[in-house]
């Protein structure tokens, strides 16, 4: 559904000049009669909200803690076979996407919620019914309310074909992305050369080096280092393992280089950023 674009202009009826779908702000027209609305929405920025309709090519939408949409831009409605925000908010992946993808969708969305554990860089097809799919990179971050308890969810995904990756690349990166992360869980004290990331994702260290940059706007190593980093952030955030340990898990030499990285790319220091988290969950 990311490489549509049946959807962004008027058919017969609409008036001329008129576009597509409601042209009110995002945060504007919530789902209020859905129970749970209020929560979520309050513990969202209004401007930071309605600034989500300024963007072209990245969908974004506010869930409830049961998946149903509480918020949408008009990028999400033209993804959709919807006309406006109207006939979105209140319902679910399962009613707007394709089954078998939508399933995928609210599994994510379950693990966020049960968690409190953000996802990022999940590379992955998103297709309304009787749509052609597209490549789309999604984060998804837990939203909690005055209390800590987690009441939603916010997701954003840019669509990749705006970049011109072809199917060819996508696939070759959404394999790199899945050996990195079986690499760290079962030898994260092994380095993984160039060499060894062209192996995983079927091409040659050029052709790597263009793919991954065009994908993700990284190098090839930087891109396995965010990698590293985001490891280590969740095992801070979600567990009380000692920071040498996490270090280990992550894939560092020692927890010194791991500190001066992980600071270096975040702003602040593991022992910090596990104290910040707690102060906030």
């Amino acid at each position: 559904m990311g490489a549509d674009s049946d959807n962004t202009t008027g058919t017969a009826g609409d008036a001329p000049g008129e576009p597509v779908g409601d042209p009110s702000p995002v945060g504007a027209e919530a789902a209020a009669d859905v129970p749970g609305t209020a929560a979520l929405m309050a513990a969202l920025s209004p401007v930071m909200v309605d600034l989500m309709d300024e963007l072209s090519d990245v969908m974004f939408c506010a869930k409830d803690a049961d998946g149903r949409y509480l918020a949408v831009n008009q990028v999400f409605v033209r993804r959709t076979n919807e006309r406006s925000r109207r006939q979105v908010l209140g319902r679910r992946a399962v009613d707007l996407f394709v089954p078998e993808l939508a399933e995928r969708y609210e599994a994510q969305d379950a693990e966020v919620v049960r968690t409190g554990r953000p996802l990022r860089n999940e590379l992955e097809l998103i297709r309304r019914v009787g749509g052609t799919p597209g490549w789309f990179l999604t984060a998804k971050l837990p939203v909690r309310d005055a209390a800590g308890r987690v009441v939603g969810l916010v997701s954003v995904s840019q669509d990749l074909r705006s970049g011109d990756a072809d199917d060819a690349t996508m696939d070759a990166m959404a394999r790199l992305v899945a050996a990195v992360e079986r690499h760290l869980d079962a030898s994260p004290g092994d380095p993984l050369s160039v060499a060894d990331l062209a192996r995983l994702s079927g091409s040659t260290p050029a052709v790597l080096d263009r793919r991954v940059r065009k994908v993700f706007g990284l190098s090839p190593r930087q891109l396995v280092l965010r990698t590293r980093v985001d490891r280590a952030a969740h095992l801070l955030t979600s567990t009380t393992t000692p920071l040498a340990e996490v270090a280990a898990a992550a894939g560092f030499y020692d927890q010194p280089s791991f500190t001066r990285t992980f600071a270096r790319l975040t702003g602040e220091t593991p022992s910090s950023f596990r104290r910040r988290a707690r102060a906030a969950g």
